[in-house]
């Protein structure tokens, strides 16, 4: 069956996500910090409506984003997928102060040493990134975290 926008030798995009959730949930939790998944919490401007984030606590008050995208095939920007990166800065944005925002994203290199796909991000997206915002990037070969950087 023909998928061009379905990671290559994954079941689908969604496990590649949920799998990649429970790398994160793992990582905090050898730090000390147990999130759940799905963690809801209500946003809005004048009205308010609950959003889950795909992790969270409420003690330590932490609200975390995950995505496990790439460059795409030729090496170009993903486009849509950054669309999605906007989306969970504006729901940052809209979140309770008191909370820490992360976004945990793969490490995904344009070359072997090109800029990574957060390091585009951030350099494009910058003016779109509220205040406090932490971004871990994780390896998935080696299971290492990359780099931790502030927006």
């Amino acid at each position: 069956m023909n998928r061009p926008h379905q990671r290559i030798g994954s079941v689908s995009n969604a496990h590649v996500g949920a799998d990649f959730e429970r790398v994160a949930l793992e990582f905090f939790a050898t730090h000390g910090i147990q999130l759940t998944r799905n963690f809801p919490i209500e946003l809005g401007l004048a009205k308010k409506k609950l959003h889950a984030f795909d992790l969270g606590s409420s003690q330590p008050k932490v609200l975390v984003e995950c995505k496990s995208h790439r460059w795409t095939a030729g090496a170009r920007v993903p486009s849509a997928k950054m669309t999605v990166w906007n989306e969970a800065m504006y729901y940052f944005h809209l979140a309770p102060s008191a909370y820490r925002k992360i976004l945990f994203v793969l490490h995904d290199r344009r070359e072997a040493v090109g800029e990574s796909l957060l390091a585009y991000y951030q350099r494009t997206y910058s003016h779109l990134i509220p205040d406090g915002v932490e971004f871990i990037e994780r390896d998935e070969v080696t299971g290492s975290v990359v780099e931790v950087r502030p927006g």
